[in-house]
């Protein structure tokens, strides 16, 4: 898979694209707000941590195994709005799972429906002819925005799953999209 490709929404355009070292003080700072630390299981503290981070996703997504995109807001100078990623790909499985995040400050914007609108649909095309037919999105159940953002984008909910503890601390959301869908 190329580290190239470039991913842009409808209107009001996003762009979305692979994970890169300049992205470190912009991840740093969206790190900073407790709501995003509360809902996403990396712990990006200081500029060490989101190299750390910048480079597992470069490393992922060179393996084909994680494909995460810096979710880009051309209005504001291409400034870091957001992350979507497709992970848990696995060639001839028919499932793989999608997730997001959206800085504080472009929250209520509609950021994360779009990137996973343009993430679910790169997703089925670079992949279905693989065997992907469907996409899975977790959440923790007390995570309304998710299951907002979910619903927007297509993905039904399928049932309530049980905590997974250390990682999934609560029940979650499991919401699907299918690839024929």
């Amino acid at each position: 898979m190329s580290d190239t490709v470039i991913l842009r929404t409808a209107a009001p355009a996003l762009i979305l694209r692979p994970w890169r070292t300049e992205d470190v003080p912009s991840l740093v700072e969206a790190h900073r707000d407790p709501v995003l630390r509360r809902w996403t299981g990396s712990a990006v503290e200081d500029h060490a941590d989101a190299m750390r981070w910048v480079q597992a996703q470069e490393r992922k997504w060179a393996a084909g195994e994680r494909f995460g995109f810096a979710v880009l807001d051309p209005s504001a100078g291409a400034s870091l709005v957001g992350n979507v990623v497709l992970k848990d790909v696995t060639p001839g499985e028919p499932s793989a799972e999608v997730g997001y995040w959206t800085a504080a400050y472009a929250r209520g914007r509609g950021v994360a429906p779009r990137a996973l609108e343009a993430l679910t649909s790169w997703a089925f095309d670079a992949f279905g002819t693989g065997g992907l037919e469907r996409l899975e999105l977790l959440h923790q159940v007390d995570n309304a925005a998710s299951c907002r953002v979910a619903e927007k984008s297509g993905y039904d909910f399928d049932r309530t799953l049980p905590p997974l503890p250390p990682g999934f601390p609560r029940e979650g959301h499991l919401h699907v999209r299918r690839g024929d869908a």
